[in-house]
């Protein structure tokens, strides 16, 4: 009789293990019921339109200056008049050498009328109207012009882009 109280003890330790063992696997498996399966979905940017604006602004300040020179090289001697004559002496080639000039590494040589050999002037008709001009413009600088300046630009851009899917 004690190996059958054994037998049964041993066979009732048996059913309860496994009965416990039965109602983990219900317990866990009612619990996974439950539980929603998750899935990946793939991530697409979903708009309909769009839209951008870009302002851009730029100024500019340009100073310069022009340094302008204009040279004769050569001379202009003009006698004009009425009731005048003059005492026979010509006014020849240039008799003097005239001056140079060297700017920015170039370097003028021009030649000038000698005003001490110009012919000497009279009235013909004395006491009688008379007119004279006598005028000389010789060699060298004959206008110099400088411009200082300032110009200042400015310049807005403005970009708009519009997208539509």
């Amino acid at each position: 009789m004690t190996s059958l109280i054994i037998w049964q003890h041993n066979s009732v330790k048996k059913s309860i293990t496994t009965k416990i063992k039965l109602a983990m696997v219900v317990v866990v498996s009612a619990l996974t019921a439950n539980v929603p399966t998750a899935m990946s979905v793939p991530v697409v940017p979903n708009f309909t339109q769009g839209s951008m604006t870009s302002n851009t602004e730029t100024t500019s300040t340009v100073s310069e200056t022009i340094n302008s020179m204009n040279y004769d090289t050569g001379y202009q001697y003009v006698i004009t008049g009425t009731n005048i004559q003059h005492d026979g002496n010509t006014i020849s080639s240039p008799s003097t050498t005239g001056n140079s000039n060297t700017l920015n590494g170039v370097t003028s040589t021009w030649n000038g009328l000698n005003l001490e050999e110009r012919p000497n002037f009279t009235m013909t008709n004395q006491g009688g109207a008379f007119q004279f001009t006598e005028t000389y413009h010789g060699p060298g600088l004959s206008n110099h012009t400088i411009i200082h300046r300032t110009t200042t630009i400015n310049s807005v851009t403005d970009t708009t882009s519009t997208f539509t899917q």
